[in-house]
């Protein structure tokens, strides 16, 4: 009968804290995850090897992947050996779901929350101008300029653009955040889109307001990157929020 060859170790284990045993089994194994020692899909050890290269109980390597579970990183099946997930803002995006969608006051705060986070990553975009992000970006206006009238088409358009303005900084945690806030962009988008007096005039110069944000996102200008999704924002964005008082005015 032959042996099976021990496995290299795949986390660096570090004795975790014992009165934080699982939280630092879990860190170690999120390190491994993000620096790409285990790749997206790629299955975890065993259980009980997870549990031995770090010198716990299952019960304690079980308890960390719950907690990665939990926080999306990885993903389990029942009888089967835990995968790696790709980073990605799913989880966060489903609380700011929640959130818009809970009041009135949440949406305004996550809206404001968009105006100072895209002003930023707009800046950053120009200063790099990742040639992925640019190109989904100009994705983005094409999907836009294609879905004039039709709302739907329009606002998955409208997110793919603002995940490309994200790409264009080359920065993943970037993208990442902007992954999270679709649920926020979605319903702007979607309360904008439902505005009964909205002419055809009306959709074009919104398709114009972001193709005046990568025009200048494309030949470098970071200051007036910043002013054009400023004035995004405060012409779009704001409309979108009068839209949804009316509604809520209207439920009462």
């Amino acid at each position: 009968m032959s042996e099976i060859p021990e496995r290299k170790p795949v986390f660096t284990a570090k004795p975790p804290n014992p009165s934080r045993l699982a939280d630092g089994v879990s860190d170690a194994i999120a390190a491994a995850l993000f620096d790409g020692r285990i790749s997206p899909g790629e299955p975890l050890p065993p259980e009980g090897e997870i549990a031995r290269e770090f010198g716990v109980s299952k019960p304690i390597a079980r308890e960390a992947l719950r907690q990665l579970t939990a926080a999306g990183l990885i993903f389990t099946q029942q009888g089967k050996v835990a995968r790696a997930k790709a980073l990605s803002g799913e989880s966060m995006d489903k609380i700011y779901g929640y959130a818009v969608r809970s009041s009135l006051k949440r949406l305004r705060e996550a809206n404001e929350m968009r105006r100072v986070v895209e002003t930023g990553i707009a800046r950053l975009a120009a200063e790099r101008r990742d040639p992925e992000g640019l190109d989904i970006m100009r994705q983005g206006l094409a999907g836009m300029l294609a879905s004039v009238q039709e709302p739907s088409g329009f606002t998955a358009a409208d997110i793919l653009f603002h995940l490309g303005l994200a790409v264009t900084t080359g920065n993943y945690m970037i993208r990442v955040h902007m992954e999270s806030m679709r649920s926020v962009q979605r319903e702007v988008s979607e309360l904008f889109s439902r505005r009964a007096n909205r002419s055809d005039a009306d959709w074009r110069a919104t398709i114009g307001r972001h193709q005046a944000i990568y025009d200048a996102i494309a030949v470098g200008d970071a200051d007036l990157a910043e002013q054009k999704i400023r004035e995004h924002f405060e012409a779009a964005d704001i409309a979108s929020l009068e839209v949804a008082d009316k509604l809520k005015d209207a439920e009462r």
